[in-house]
């Protein structure tokens, strides 16, 4: 399962733009955002886990 959101992450963040047709000058908070919600994800996961 983390390898799946591992690779659905990456491909938002690499790709998202061409994939859904997101403008370029979005396209930086968007990455943002999707990191920070990545790593924000990690973090309650390992909170939850352990």
């Amino acid at each position: 399962m983390v390898g799946l959101a591992a690779a659905m992450f990456v491909g938002l963040f690499a790709f998202g733009y061409e994939l859904f047709g997101w403008s370029h000058s979005a396209h930086e908070q968007l990455q943002l955002g999707l990191f920070l919600s990545f790593i924000l994800g990690i973090i309650c996961g390992y909170k939850t886990k352990g």
